[in-house]
């Protein structure tokens, strides 16, 4: 059964979703069957009978939405009640608009729709990250000035992570560490001493005799790593969406890769420790992913987020720890933990959220991701996202403090390398040709702002 909530009692709210066609969209459309006074006023995606296609899965009649090509139209359909289907920015009536959720994932076109959107007073909710690790600290800015939301979208690691921080600060347990787990688990069978992680699977006998910790964290960790090597385990989109963290709490990688530990669950307190306590972290307040380790029938740690904190009373955590939680073997440290993230099932909490102009902390600047050369690039290099983990090919994402040469990784969507750039080396600003114009005046707008607060 659903029980009544009280959400369900205000007055409707008008959405406007872009990459309406992608997963993330799919799953919000479906959860606002449940969530009524959330209604998809206009949907927004180039392929509109794809649309059009998902919505007839999701038990929506054609006849509930109409294409349109101008804002008058989408205002006339709005209108009607039904779902207006467009293909470009041009094309939005902002009027018939309460909240902008952003799903689009292409820095240009997301930047430009939330831009929009606060420019005609509608609030945005951010689901696109990698949008948000060039612009958000700008849009932010722009929508606290004018009375508006700006705020990650529930769902995603981001947003979840942020919550829990919030939960965790004010109880008022001192955080060491935040993060997540990789998006896919580590499952590992010691009966056939294989481990697989998103439908591959390689060989891993050694694993069987390294599913204990023993005596020394650090050594462990790296024969876990090595005995999984051939397997792809960091993402540009862990380290896009641990950014999107850090500029709003003001953590950072402890290194610029982030540590990536193969870890079971039950450890976590004991490997985000510091390093005089036997575990790997060099700073205190950093942000990292780990990938989740697991035996069959295990549960899984979905992509969910955590927090290590320092523990107080020692009798109080042997209590906790005796009911189960996750703390240290010496007692000081404690992990907390959400395993889930479930998309656009949260993300209604957001648009609440953004209506009900519920505070969060802004993102600020301080911090970028950008991207460093695997190898020798040449001039002509043509640098692209794509990918389930939006990757740039021989380019790492990388998180450090803001350089004002450096380029954002996910502006270089686009982009064309007009000089060499050497391996290891950052990719500038004066590397490239051809980031999108819109977003990089978003980008240096943002960043100004850092400046002028510290000339202050």
């Amino acid at each position: 059964m659903i029980l009544p909530h009280r959400a369900r009692r205000r007055a409707p709210l008008r959405v406007a979703l872009t990459g309406a066609n992608g997963g993330y969209g799919r799953t919000f459309l479906a959860q606002l069957a449940c969530t009524p006074e959330i209604l998809p006023a206009v949907l927004v995606d180039p392929d509109a009978a794809g649309v059009l296609a998902m919505l007839e899965e999701l038990g929506i009649p054609a006849s509930r939405a109409a294409a349109s090509s101008g804002p008058a139209q989408t205002a006339e359909i709005i209108a009607s009640g039904r779902i207006a289907l467009v293909g470009s920015l041009d094309a939005l009536d902002w009027a018939g608009i309460d909240v902008l959720v952003e799903a689009c994932g292409r820095v240009g076109a997301g930047a430009a729709y939330a831009e929009a959107a606060l420019e005609n007073n509608t609030h945005v909710v951010m689901v696109s990250k990698e949008v948000d690790t060039v612009v958000g600290v700008e849009l932010s800015a722009r929508a606290a000035d004018k009375g508006l939301s700006y705020l990650p979208g529930d769902g995603d690691q981001p947003a979840n992570l942020l919550r829990l921080v919030d939960w965790v600060s004010a109880v008022g347990l001192d955080i060491v560490a935040i993060g997540k787990a990789g998006e896919y688990d580590l499952q590992f069978d010691p009966a056939t001493g294989r481990v697989s992680q998103a439908g591959e699977s390689i060989e891993a006998p050694q694993l069987t005799g390294l599913l204990e910790l023993g005596s020394s964290i650090t050594s462990t960790l790296a024969q876990r790593a090595e005995a999984v090597s051939p397997l792809k385990r960091a993402a540009a989109a862990d380290s896009c969406e641990m950014t999107v963290v850090a500029m709003r709490t003001g953590m950072m990688a402890d290194v610029e890769a982030m540590h990536y530990p193969v870890a079971r669950i039950n450890e976590l307190a004991d490997i985000y420790a510091a390093r005089e306590d036997g575990g790997i972290l060099a700073n205190d307040g950093v942000v990292d992913v780990f990938s989740a380790l697991r035996l069959p029938g295990e549960a899984s740690f979905a992509g969910g987020v955590f927090a290590i904190v320092r523990t107080g009373d020692p009798a109080t955590w042997e209590i906790l720890r005796g009911k189960g939680h996750v703390v240290s073997r010496d007692g000081k440290y404690a992990c907390i933990y959400w395993p889930y993230h479930y998309m656009g099932v949260e993300t209604p909490l957001t648009v609440h959220a953004a209506v009900d102009l519920v505070e969060a902390p802004p993102a600020v600047p301080g911090m970028i991701l950008a991207g460093r050369a695997l190898c020798d690039l040449p001039a002509g290099t043509d640098l692209a996202v794509a990918g389930h983990h939006h990757e740039i090919d021989s380019v790492a994402p990388v998180m450090i403090a803001a350089d004002p040469a450096a380029s954002p990784f996910y502006l270089l969507d686009g982009a064309r390398l007009i000089r060499p750039v050497a391996q290891g080396s950052l990719i500038g600003f004066a590397d490239v040709e051809g980031v999108d114009a819109g977003a990089l005046t978003l980008y240096l707008a943002g960043a100004s702002r850092g400046r002028t607060t510290r000339s202050e």
